[in-house]
């Protein structure tokens, strides 16, 4: 009995351990954003969630009053067609970034986190619809925050519902799941028809 009791302690103190270390580090997150605003109060790019060349047309309008800022796509459109919808803005090919690691929302955020840390970016224009900018931004006050990273939420108006709290909460999870352990779960994701 006392051996089974040492253990249940034992277990107990490493539970106790891990939960204190998940939450220092999403405690610090809105110090760490905080900080990256005050250090940089206007946006340094744009990163515009892939999900339609809608996407892209707006931010292709909104990176023309913004001239000096470079253009990240996560995942959008086919790249031929993304750089026709950039071009045919009067936006030179050397701003737009077409970056197509990511496979689903969390990965938008992780698969760029690094790139923009490595370009000391610390403040970021968030271009997505407006039914996902809710999960969007829930995914990157964990992802973009925990690196000091900064954003500017920038919704695209449409006439569709916002995303289920369901979705919000799946991804929040995957996102801190990211933080914790560096994996993002996309690889339990069902796969997705390629169809056109």
């Amino acid at each position: 009995m006392p051996l089974f009791h040492h253990k249940r302690k034992k277990y107990r103190f490493l539970c106790l351990a891990i939960s204190v270390l998940i939450a220092l580090s999403i405690g610090i997150i809105p110090v760490r954003i905080a900080i990256a605003h005050l250090q940089a109060p206007v946006p340094q790019v744009i990163l515009a969630l892939g999900g339609g060349p809608d996407r892209e047309k707006f931010t292709a309008q909104f990176a023309q009053t913004h001239r000096s800022l470079e253009i990240w796509v996560s995942s959008g459109t086919r790249p031929d067609k993304a750089r026709e919808i950039f071009q045919a803005a009067g936006i030179p090919d050397d701003r737009v970034h077409l970056d197509r690691r990511a496979v689903d929302t969390v990965t938008n955020f992780t698969s760029l986190v690094a790139d923009f840390k490595s370009l000391n970016i610390q403040h970021l224009y968030l271009i997505t619809s407006d039914f996902h900018m809710r999960r969007a931004t829930a995914i990157a006050i964990l992802v973009l925050g925990s690196r000091g990273i900064a954003f500017t939420p920038v919704p695209i108006p449409s006439n569709q519902p916002l995303e289920s709290w369901l979705h919000v909460l799946r991804d929040f999870g995957r996102a801190l799941f990211w933080i914790v352990t560096g994996h993002t779960g996309a690889s339990l994701n069902p796969p997705k028809l390629n169809i056109k």
